[in-house]
């Protein structure tokens, strides 16, 4: 049991170090994004990922570690840049396609990887050397493939006709000196430092934060719950792996929903991004419940033995299993909405947008893995139910704002 729990607080440890590394790295991605562009950015670390993966082929403590810093920082570039490609790509009549679309595709991740591990590994309890090394290096090629594919990503028309106007102009200015990149890359922070500070930057970042703590709660901490209530009987542990399919399911039909359907939501239905958000919401007001009623008040806390203890009713499967779809359909609303919004209003500085969007969630997610394993679960809900609140009612606030203006009307009229 020691061994056990120990390697759960390693694994803990893992985790709070990629998050905090990630938190920081994102004062720096937009200056990096800046000078290499989004497509190099998003090359390079992807790539970066990749050797992460195989780290786990054959780790050692110091690797492991090492790793976790490494990759934190990837992730913060990884991100930032994608968020500038994804607006580039698009204007104010595809970000909310868009945005569906590649948080759907984002999330095939996990449905496949979830249902392979519950498929493969089902009822084992000891993961073999020769089972690790195949997931791992499966892993390894994928993100390999995935990133080199990031070269195939078509540049902007508007970037592309800026720089062949720059070529005819003058070739010497097609590659910039040392001291434009420092300039650029100083201006590309000072521009993130001002988003943030800017008032609907901060309304959001409610928002924000409560999709960093409800990501710790989905990723890290649900599962945890359904894997030491005993009251599951002997499939307590493989719910781990069947609750992160159904999450997937969820957030990839919210994604494909709001994505494909986006257009036809907003022009025949005039469904626009505050209805999505509220809906979002409630999916996660109704999954919080029924947790609270299904799963343990202790299982959060509980050693690798289990809890025996029932909650107001004994365990049930399906009721575990439509949570965890829930919470994936209602991440997918509010995470959607926000890329949407996010590209929207900041379209002409996406990458310190997108830096500072990250910066919040992560940092909120750290904060949220610091306290998962001390409060019970009752507490963990509350606080979610709490900030989802505000937070939803911070970011209708800010696209009502958005709405106004696109009509042309004064902020100040709101």
């Amino acid at each position: 049991m020691g061994l056990r729990n120990h390697l759960k607080y390693t694994f803990q440890l893992h985790l709070a170090i990629i998050y905090t590394v990630f938190s920081a790295s994102n004062i720096l991605t937009p200056s990096i994004v800046a000078v290499l562009g989004a497509r190099l950015s998003m090359v390079i670390s992807g790539l970066v990922y990749s050797v992460y993966s195989a780290v786990f082929i054959e780790p050692f403590t110091w690797s492991f570690y090492l790793a976790s810093v490494i990759i934190g920082i990837a992730a913060a570039v990884i991100w930032t840049a994608q968020g500038n490609c994804l607006t580039t790509n698009s204007d104010e009549n595809t970000i909310g396609r868009n945005s569906g679309i590649f948080w759907a595709l984002l999330q095939f991740s996990l449905l496949f990887g979830n249902l392979y591990i519950y498929l493969a590994w089902k009822g084992e309890t000891h993961i073999s050397d020769h089972n690790r090394r195949t997931v791992y290096v499966a892993l390894t090629v994928i993100s390999g493939v995935g990133s080199i594919l990031f070269l195939l990503i078509r540049q902007p028309v508007s970037e592309v006709s800026s720089t062949e106007q720059n070529k005819s102009d003058d070739e010497s200015d097609t590659v910039l000196g040392p001291q434009e990149q420092r300039s650029q890359a100083i201006d590309a922070i000072r521009s993130a430092i001002c988003i943030f500070l800017t008032k609907d930057m901060l309304l959001l970042s409610i928002t924000i934060t409560y999709t960093g703590i409800e990501l710790t709660f989905f990723s890290g901490v649900y599962g945890t719950c359904l894997g030491a209530t005993n009251g599951f009987g002997s499939e307590a542990k493989s719910l781990i792996g069947l609750s992160g399919i159904f999450i997937g399911v969820g957030e990839i039909i919210g994604g494909a929903t709001f994505g494909l359907l986006n257009k036809f939501l907003r022009k025949y239905l005039g469904i626009g991004r505050n209805p999505v958000v509220l809906l979002g919401l409630l999916c996660h007001i109704i999954a919080f419940f029924l947790i609270f009623l299904n799963v343990p008040g202790d299982s959060p806390i509980v050693s690798d033995e289990g809890t025996d203890r029932v909650s107001y009713l004994i365990p049930s499967k399906i009721i575990a299993m439509v949570c965890s779809f829930l919470l994936g359909l209602g991440d997918s609303c509010f995470n959607t909405q926000l890329l949407s919004i996010v590209g929207y209003m900041y379209s002409e500085e996406s990458a310190p947008a997108f830096a500072v969007f990250k910066f919040v969630q992560s940092i909120s997610a750290a904060i949220a893995f610091g306290y998962s394993n001390y409060l019970l679960l009752k507490w963990q809900l509350l606080i979610l139910g709490v900030i989802g609140l505000f937070g939803t009612i911070s970011f209708i606030l800010v696209e009502w704002k958005t709405e106004a203006h696109s009509r042309g009307f004064s902020y100040n009229r709101i």
